[in-house]
């Protein structure tokens, strides 16, 4: 939706101003966004592991609202900016708290040497997820905790404040990345720094990337120190359009080098681990044009340090099938059906990761999704 007037009012509303508007053929300000509400039912949850029912915002897509800008400077140079705000349906909040636009805050410059952007944004990572993996087909929300908590950064949410990155322009299908976050800390450049790196090839019917990415810490988390690496993260993946069904994988691996032995003998969760290995793999088959059925399989395979005894070698497992029905190219349905399983650790649950939804331990878990996504 192109509209200047509306897009420039909705930010007066937001600051509590009135702008003027004076438009010019050279730029242009797009509106855009998704609403995802869905009923939930959740087999295991909490400390009990009972059975929830629950009406949810963003079980597929996190919902939100945007506004993109453009301005032509001439000369083949372009000024563009994106702010993008994540909300709870169900409940009209914010996405997070005290955030006004959380998912996105970028300005940048694009032009025949590619595209620069800085301020609050993803790495590349997100990218290679939202192109081979779950993600695609059931919802970042739907796969973070089968992917190592999102700690391996594919399943959208893993956002760098103060952040430079530079896109290539397509050369031949081939298209790179690069990605530096300030840590900002007075006296120790090194703390709370991060960088990336990935590239991309699509030509036709196939594709392949991949990407890494690397954090340091911001402050002192004992016996690490700020500045020591505490994340260090590689994805893969591929993907082929094979006529109506298009087939991905991916494969990831992360590792927190500064992670601290664990003391508890029992169950712990799984992004105490130092390291996991990630694997996803699924189709997408259009049955016809508007219903397409998915399915996919993604497995976390992750070690342990313990201080004593205890499991040190530990995984979970994720399968997940769906119809997704569209009733026009910009609203569909969907039911989904998801069993997580989860070996010498505790279940870290299906919908949306952070333990907020899962067993109190190993249970196996069950959800199904019914929704409804509309995209403007």
């Amino acid at each position: 939706m192109k509209k200047s007037v509306f897009a420039l009012a909705a930010l007066s509303a937001v600051a509590g101003t009135t702008v003027t508007l004076t438009a010019q053929a050279q730029s242009s300000i797009t509106v855009y966004g998704i609403i995802d509400t869905g009923l939930t039912y959740t087999s295991k949850v909490g400390a009990t592991n009972g059975s929830r029912f629950s009406l949810d915002s963003g079980d597929m897509a996190t919902s939100r609202i945007g506004f993109k800008g453009v301005e032509d400077l001439g000369g083949g140079l372009t000024a563009i900016f994106n702010l993008e705000n994540g909300f709870n349906n169900d409940t009209g909040a914010m996405g997070t708290a005290n955030t006004l636009f959380d998912r996105k805050s970028v300005v940048g410059l694009s032009g025949g040497f590619g595209t620069v952007t800085i301020g609050r944004q993803t790495d590349y990572l997100e990218d290679i997820g939202s192109k081979y993996t779950s993600v695609q087909t059931f919802g970042a929300n739907g796969v973070k905790g089968g992917h190592f908590n999102n700690l391996d950064r594919v399943a959208g949410g893993a956002r760098t404040d103060n952040s430079v990155r530079y896109d290539t322009v397509n050369m031949g299908g081939f298209t790179g990345s690069l990605f530096y976050g300030f840590g900002e800390v007075a006296g120790k450049t090194s703390a709370g720094q991060s960088f990336g790196l990935a590239g991309n090839y699509s030509n036709g019917p196939f594709g392949i990337g991949a990407g890494y990415y690397q954090s340091k810490l911001a402050a002192d988390a004992l016996p690490a120190r700020a500045g020591d690496t505490n994340l260090k993260t590689f994805t893969i993946g591929t993907s082929y359009q094979a006529g109506p069904a298009k087939l991905y994988a991916a494969w990831s691996q992360s590792k927190q080098p500064a992670a601290a032995a664990v003391a508890a003998t029992g169950l712990v969760q799984i992004v105490t681990a130092t390291k996991a290995n990630i694997f996803d793999v699924g189709v997408d088959y259009a049955l016809t044009g508007n219903l397409h059925l998915l399915g996919s399989v993604i497995y976390d395979r992750a070690n342990i340090n313990r201080v004593t005894t205890g499991a040190t070698k530990v995984s979970s497992t994720q399968l997940n099938v769906g119809v997704d029905y569209y009733l026009s190219k910009r609203t569909d349905v969907y039911a989904l059906y998801t069993n997580q399983r989860a070996k010498d650790v505790i279940n870290p649950g299906v919908v949306n990761a952070a333990y907020s939804s899962s067993p109190a331990d190993d249970s196996s878990q069950n959800v199904v999704r019914l929704g409804l996504r509309h995209r403007f």
